[in-house]
């Protein structure tokens, strides 16, 4: 397990897990380094950058640049961590993940840091609810939404582990450690942690315990739902999906755009083989100034606006 620790309120910032193992990581293999776009504190580097100021290039607000010198680390033998914001690491470097990291199929990990609207007060400029439509068609891009710390942990794990280009996705926003048995993590496989047979709700990241809380409401009214963590959008675990297709409806939640997201990319396989009632759940689009707390408020992205779009999904069901 990392070493985050909890606030007051026993949640986790899931980037003080991504901090601690990188660390653990870079102490076994030399070939570990960071390449960070005047993002040292955001990223939550500052231990990396003491222990080991030789192994971290930044090169300043330069997104486009942050993400090339990685591929060419990359292309000299380290296995370049890129950490910057997401809203900028994945728009204004979008042309460079895709040609310099995905088409060439390089060992970069780009990591995409205080994503969905945890930056919610800075508006839509900084709000990265965009990334996985346009990161999910790119060839050879494994794309991981750890949902907690443990998992957070996880992801990095595999991340380096592998050989080949990732995206992992960590949020700023606090979320508690989810409760699960001896869990094992998998590039590509679903973790069920909820099971239930009238409905299926499938979330991912912050998405994952508001989604587990929204299921327990149900569970008391009689109505049992299973709750399937989606972490890996690619690649994605179809035989998953297929299954929560059995249950007769499905209810997806992301905190990103309702286009070509989770949502999008579960209607995908739902449509070609098991049609059932589909809710998708997320952003409509441009969303205002305001809180975290506040967004998600507004877009029925709570525990009581999960659990209503689960009845209102299974009462369509034929």
């Amino acid at each position: 397990m990392s070493a985050a620790a909890p606030n007051k309120a026993g949640m986790f910032d899931c980037r003080d897990s991504f901090a601690a193992t990188i660390e653990d990581l870079a102490a076994n293999d030399p070939r570990i380094v960071t390449v960070v776009s005047d993002s040292v504190g955001s990223s939550k580097l500052g231990g990396f950058k003491k222990k080991w100021p030789e192994r971290m290039v930044n090169v300043g607000i330069a997104e486009q640049t942050v993400v090339a010198v990685g591929a060419g680390l990359a292309n000299g033998g380290k296995i370049p961590f890129v950490s910057a914001a997401s809203c900028f690491l994945t728009a204004r470097s979008l042309e460079q993940i895709k040609a310099d990291i995905a088409y060439s199929n390089v060992n970069v990990k780009l990591i995409g840091q205080s994503s969905g609207v945890a930056y919610g007060e800075l508006g839509p400029t900084h709000h990265s609810i965009e990334d996985m439509a346009w990161l999910r068609l790119l060839t050879n891009l494994t794309i991981i939404v750890p949902a907690d710390p443990w998992q957070t942990e996880q992801a990095i794990r595999a991340a380096a582990a592998m050989t080949g280009p990732v995206y992992v996705r960590v949020s700023r926003m606090p979320v508690p450690a989810l409760e699960r048995g001896n869990g094992t993590f998998e590039i590509g496989k679903a973790e069920t942690l909820v099971e239930g047979d009238q409905a299926t709700i499938i979330a991912n990241g912050t998405m994952v315990h508001r989604a587990v809380a929204a299921a327990k409401t149900l569970a008391v009214e009689g109505i049992a739902v299973r709750v399937v963590n989606m972490a890996t959008i690619s690649p994605f675990d179809e035989a998953a999906i297929l299954a929560a297709s059995e249950t007769g409806a499905i209810v997806t939640v992301e905190e990103g755009n309702i286009r070509g997201g989770l949502g999008g990319a579960v209607a995908e396989v739902v449509t070609a083989n098991i049609p059932v009632p589909m809710r998708i759940m997320g952003f409509p689009g441009f969303v205002p100034t305001g809180s975290a707390d506040f967004l998600m408020e507004h877009f029925g992205l709570t525990e009581a606006g999960i659990a209503d779009a689960v009845r209102q999904t299974i009462a369509r069901k034929k």
